[in-house]
Formats: structure tokens, sequence, C-alpha cells
């Protein structure tokens, strides 16, 4: 049953012990050239911070680090309005990461532990008025808009736990551990079984059977589930339910679990880190529990399991469309077509309003996926100036007014059309069921 509402999250294999950098992105002369200045200034610029060299062995820092492969020469140069003509987003780019974080100011690159501090410290203040302030009041005509409020505060907890996985909240690991072990285990995430995971996700971007966060299932896959569990996983809200039970038990086809630091989603070196993780997360539910017996069942799903499944719904949706419902199709890769900068241009920047700050600017997604480590405070200055040397790579939001209505939409459009990719082929792109497509009409 859990698989009918299971997201499309899978595709982890075991890590190795050592992670070499990915495959440089292969640059063969392409009409799609920069212009001669963004060249100019790529070239010109020092380089940014210093690349982390993946291929030590993983050591117990527990921040989230991914490797830039260098690049190569760029191209020669052509006509701009050649590159305008018959663009294809599953061409190899006409540039490289190390032109892209040469972009990048140096400033964008450091990571101000206080400032993040000052974050948490808003969001646990916002968390506990919301609180206080629904419980003094007790209406039923405020519970629904708590809920939806201490649910967007809930998820914003989760993206500064989520800055702690990637190193990005502080140079201090121990740091890194300990906020983020409590802001995740409040929010019920196990803080490094999903940090390991979520590490295989941002090295993997964008490859069909290496992904970890909602990747596509083969055709062959998706033939195999009944047509209850394909029509519910493709039907709202049920996929906005999804995390919890990806927790438990991942998707069709994948075994596995965040809590089992036996599962083969980890190394043997890291079952102590899971251990942890898991023992924080039992202790949070013991204090839910006792909770529930002092303020009573429905006090505290009013105060707490409401919001949580607010967040669930937050998550799923924002991971979701980080990497599908674009206008236009966008590839998938397998085999020596992928490599880590094309599977990263196929992730998607979206704009949520107020919630932008809220959430703190978690939509500028390309620039996090590149570059994982720029703290979230730095996330829309570095977009800004990488874009340039992005060119027609960087697909530009389309604006939100005050709450991101337009993305329901969307939401729905990918749902009812993106349903699998091909069994063959090393760039691929969503098909859509004939029959469960009507089925929506």
């Amino acid at each position: 049953m859990a698989s009918w509402v299971l997201s499309e999250c899978c595709g982890l294999r075991p890590l190795p012990f050592s992670f070499p950098d990915p495959k440089p992105t292969a640059r063969p002369v392409s009409p799609l050239s920069l212009r001669v200045g963004v060249r100019a200034r790529a070239l010109s610029c020092p380089a940014g911070p210093a690349r982390i060299n993946s291929s030590r062995p993983i050591s117990r820092d527990w921040a989230l680090r991914v490797s830039a492969p260098p690049s190569s020469v760029v191209p020669p140069l052509e006509e701009e309005e050649e590159a305008d003509a018959g663009f294809d987003p599953g061409m190899p780019p006409p540039f490289g990461l190390a032109e892209i974080r040469a972009a990048i100011p140096k400033h964008c690159w450091v990571k101000d532990t206080w400032r993040s501090m000052s974050y948490v410290v808003r969001d646990v203040i916002v968390v506990a008025a919301l609180a206080a302030a629904a419980a003094r009041i007790d209406s039923w005509l405020v519970w629904p808009l708590y809920w939806a409020a201490q649910g967007t505060m809930f998820w914003a907890l989760f993206v500064l736990g989520h800055d702690c996985g990637h190193g990005s909240f502080s140079s201090d690991a121990k740091v890194n551990s300990v906020v983020g072990h409590l802001l995740h285990s409040s929010i019920l995430v196990p803080y490094h079984g999903w940090r390991i995971s979520h590490r295989t996700h941002h090295q993997n971007h964008g490859h069909v059977e290496n992904d970890e966060s909602w990747h596509p299932l083969s055709e062959t896959l998706y033939r195999s589930l009944d047509f209850v569990s394909r029509k519910t996983r493709f039907t709202l809200p049920f996929p906005m339910f999804a995390y919890p039970l990806y927790l438990w038990v991942r998707t069709p086809g994948k075994k596995g679990s965040h809590y089992d630091p036996n599962s083969d989603l980890f190394l043997p070196k890291e079952r102590k880190d899971v251990i942890t993780s898991t023992a924080c997360w039992s202790a949070m539910v013991a204090v839910l529990a006792g909770l529930t017996w002092f303020m009573g069942p429905l006090q505290m799903l009013k105060l707490y399991f409401l919001p949580y499944w607010v967040f669930v719904m937050w998550l799923d949706f924002v991971t979701y469309l980080h990497h599908h419902g674009h206008e236009e199709k966008l590839p998938w890769y397998r085999g020596k077509e992928w490599s880590y900068l094309r599977g990263g241009l196929t992730t998607i920047d979206r704009d949520y309003g107020w919630i932008n700050n809220i959430h703190h600017d978690i939509g500028t997604h390309v620039i996090h996926h590149l570059f994982p480590q720029i703290p979230h405070y730095n996330l829309v200055e570095a977009t800004e100036a990488a874009r340039p040397v992005l060119g027609k790579y960087y697909r530009e939001p389309e604006k939100s007014g005050p709450l991101p209505f337009h993305l329901l939409g969307v939401l729905a459009r990918s749902l009812r059309i993106d349903h699998f990719v091909s069994d063959t082929g090393d760039v691929v792109y969503y098909q859509t069921d004939p029959q469960l497509s009507s089925q929506k009409e």
C-alpha cells in the first residue's frame, strides 16, 4: 500500500567508500556558445573557493559535500543569433562549472554561523508565538489559519536543518550536527539518515537510475505497478503525503529505511551516525507521546500533528517542482551522457512570493544544486551573478503573487503527463500513459 503514494524518490545505489570526482562534462564544439564578454569575464575572474577533494575517503565530517569537476577549454565562439536558434536543453553546455564558480562573488561562499543562528532564533520564536496564540484563542475560526502558518514554519525549520546537512550553515561540523539534529528531530526527520540519502541526490541529480529524489520510473517498473498504485501515485493529494513513507520504505523497486543503520542506504562507517539520529527521532516521539497524554490527543492534533502534515505537503510540493513541471520537457540522463553539470542544469528555480523569505529562498534551486556549500542567504545574489554564464540553460521562474497559487496548476499538469521514461537511451524525457491521463480528464 505504501508504494501507492510514494513519490519518485527511488534510485539509490550503495555509496562507495570514496567518491571520485564526477566525470567532467563533454565539451564538443557547439553552436550554443557564450558571448565574447561573458567568456572574457569568466576566464579573467579569479577562481572561487578551493575545490573539495572528494577522492579522499569519507571522514566523520557531517557536512554534505559535492565535488565540482573542472572545466576544460571554452569552445570557439559563434554568433549569438545561432545560439538562440534551435536550443536543445539536452546538449552539453558550452561552459563548465569553473566558469560559473568564477562569476559568483567570493563573499557568497562565506558561512556566517551567527547569521545562520539568527534565522534559527527567528523561526523558533515564530513557532512558539503561533502555538501560544492559537492555544490561547482556541477558536475553530483560527485553527485552520494556524495549521497553515505553523506547517509553513515547520517547513522553514526543515530548510535550516537541510543547510546543516550540506555544511552551508556553519564551517563547524559539530555545530551543523547539533543544530541539524535539534531542528530535524523536532519535525520527525532522522537527520543523518536523511542527510546521507540527500547527499546521494545531489551527487547524482538528473540521473535516471542513481538519483535519490523524485527521479522517474522506467517504463518497465511503471508497467509492473497495478493500475490503482499508478493512479494513486499520480493523483492529488496522495503524492503530497509521500515523505514519511519514503523515510520508512523508500519507493517501488528499492529497499531500505532511513531509520535502519543496516540499510543499504548507508556505508558501514555511517551506522553510528544513523543510530544517533534514530535515537533522537525516537526521543522526540516519546516527548510527543508524553504531551499527548498530558494535554489530550485533540489538543496535540491541533497544535502539532496537523501542522506536521502541512509541513509534509510543503516538502513534497517544493521538492517535486524543483525537478518537474517546466513548460518544456527537460532531459534525464544515463550512462556517458550524464555529468554533474548537465544533471544540475535540469533543476528549476521557482518563485513563491511572500514564502521566499519565510522558507529561506530554497526556490533558488539551480545554483544550490550546483554549489550546495553556498549559504541560503547568498543564493539569490549568486544566481544573479551566474545567469550571464548560464544563458538559456537558466530558466526564469514565473513570477508569483503574494502566495504561489500558480504552482498548483503546474503541479497538477506535471502529475497528469509526467509518468515514466524509456527503458533505453542515455538522454530521455518523460512520457505520458494515455490510459492514466484520460482517467484524470
